[in-house]
């Protein structure tokens, strides 16, 4: 097995994944528009930032896996990748400590304008006077919006310095607020007016695209400091760039939009610009304990591949399929039964969407669970019965 890693990545964990007998192709400096010229034969593609388009996955005739180290999936053409039944896995919460450390100082450095500190002090400038005047963190309010791995990380920091949590997320309920030992929020329209700082940490997609909209950002009190260490299309940069120049709020953000892919060269954003805004390079995740986590991971997801079949983490998994019945065959196990009854079904134009086939104890006899997208005719399932050999029951049942 062949596997492609497109950017940078510890060597000591290149070495793991070549002894576990797999080859190797490391070229880190990859840009996107260079992957479909280099994917050639490979069976694994290993990317950080790097987007994999759809002419990329297109050109690949031996692609079967897809790891983004990292987290987000963002930038994977994820519906291509399901045309051509590529599995795309993810490292989920391996960075969440350090995107939490980046997000903790960020705050600290807007509350005691750290940067402006620097800055003077760089410059032979004595300024004490000017930079007394920080309000502190103490007993605020923080809004904490999407409570997954990386947002219980800033809750555990957060309370650490003594704020006052509120937070809303999609999965967040009011018994797991309560058991987190923080206030809910029914909905961000309900959070963001209560609180001094936020805080948000949601993964893109399409329902949370601008859920910081303009409306959103008005309704912040004056002197918020919001942070944004996910990703910019989760907040409309341009009202934020307003809602900064006019001094309403300040801003803390590791992610800004039409970000170079390259590792170093220019980058102008008015809002990375703005006095008032404390910008990082989109490094949250980039610490060596962050990078060497999500490394590992990545080796263990090859391994488990390799030697078994099944992808961790696997992100593009049907949720739900368009199955609505369930064909249940218990069957003496023997070959050719379960081909016999996918036989049938597929005389009758049925689909099976889903099917899982168990052993009992002995391996005399069997139970096949088949998820199909229509019903069987009576007559369908009268034949799958008759074959008293192969065929202990076979039950239909509505889903």
């Amino acid at each position: 097995m062949k596997t492609l890693i497109a950017d940078s990545f510890p060597q000591q964990y290149i070495s793991d994944i070549i002894n576990l007998g797999v080859e190797v192709v490391y070229k880190p400096k990859l840009k996107s528009e260079e992957l479909s010229g280099n994917i050639n034969d490979a069976s694994v593609l290993v990317v950080r930032s790097t987007e994999v388009h759809h002419d990329c996955i297109e050109a690949a005739n031996n692609l079967s896996l897809i790891i983004r180290a990292g987290a987000g999936v963002n930038n994977i053409d994820i519906k291509t990748a399901n045309a051509r039944g590529i599995y795309v896995a993810n490292c989920p919460g391996k960075n969440s400590i350090a995107v939490a450390e980046l997000t903790m100082a960020l705050l600290c450095s807007l509350d005691r304008r750290v940067v402006e500190n620097v800055a003077d002090l760089h410059a032979g400038k004595w300024n004490k006077a000017e930079y007394s005047k920080a309000d502190g963190l103490f007993g605020k309010t923080i809004g904490i919006i999407g409570v997954g791995q990386i947002g219980k990380e800033v809750i555990k920091r957060a309370r650490a310095f003594g704020l006052n949590i509120i937070a809303w997320s999609r999965s967040l309920t009011p018994e797991k607020a309560r058991d987190l030992e923080i206030e809910y929020a029914s909905s961000v329209e309900v959070l963001v007016p209560r609180c001094d700082i936020i805080s948000v940490h949601l993964a893109l997609k399409p329902e949370t695209r601008n859920i910081i909209n303009r409306e959103i950002i008005r309704s912040m009190r004056p002197g918020t400091i919001f942070l944004n260490t996910s990703r910019p299309e989760i907040a409309d940069e341009a009202a934020l760039c307003d809602a900064a120049s006019a001094g309403q709020i300040r801003i803390g953000a590791d992610v800004f939009m039409h970000e170079p892919e390259e590792k170093s060269g220019t980058f102008n954003s008015k809002l990375a610009a703005l006095a008032n805004v404390y910008g990082t390079h989109h490094i949250g995740a980039s610490t060596n304990q962050a990078q060497n986590a999500v490394a590992a991971e990545v080796v263990a997801i090859i391994d488990e591949y390799l030697h078994q079949g099944t992808v961790r983490h696997w992100v593009n998994r049907a949720k739900k399929t368009a199955a609505k019945w369930q064909l249940v065959v218990r069957h003496f196990d023997k070959p050719g039964v379960l081909a016999a009854v996918l036989e049938d079904l597929k005389r009758s134009h049925i689909n099976v969407q889903e099917i899982e086939n168990v052993i009992f104890d002995g391996e005399q006899t069997a139970c096949c669970t088949l998820r199909l997208d229509a019903k069987p005719s009576d007559e369908t399932v009268s034949i799958i019965r008759s074959r008293h050999d192969e065929v202990i029951q076979a039950s239909l049942l509505a889903m």
